[in-house]
C-alpha cells in the first residue's frame, strides 16, 4: 500500500489494481476507513470524529492530486507523495 501523505498520526495511502470508485485509504490508531475521491464521502469503515474531520480537511484542499494519483495508479505508475495536513 502506497503511503502518500501523513500527518497528525493518520496515514494516506493508495493501493494499485483497486475497484471503483475512485478512493483512497486512511489510517488512524487502529481505525480504517476508504475514501471516494469524487464526493470524499466513507464508501468503507470509519474514523474517530477528529481524525476523521483533520482527512477531509486535507482531502479538500488535494482532491485533484488525488484524482491525478488514482489515474496514476491504474497504469501502475509510482504515486506522488502528497503535502501533509499543518
Amino acid at each position: 500500500m502506497p503511503e502518500i501523505s501523513r500527518f497528525f498520526g493518520i496515514i494516506i495511502a493508495m493501493y494499485y489494481r483497486e475497484h471503483a470508485p475512485p478512493h483512497f485509504h486512511a489510517k488512524y490508531a487502529g481505525h480504517r476507513a476508504a475514501f471516494a475521491i469524487s464526493d470524499l464521502r466513507i464508501i468503507e469503515g470509519s474514523l474517530p470524529r477528529r481524525a476523521l474531520s483533520l482527512v477531509l480537511e486535507w482531502a479538500f484542499l488535494h482532491r485533484d492530486e488525488l484524482g491525478d494519483n488514482w489515474h496514476r495508479a491504474e497504469r501502475r505508475e509510482d504515486l506522488e507523495k502528497i503535502k501533509p495536513l499543518e
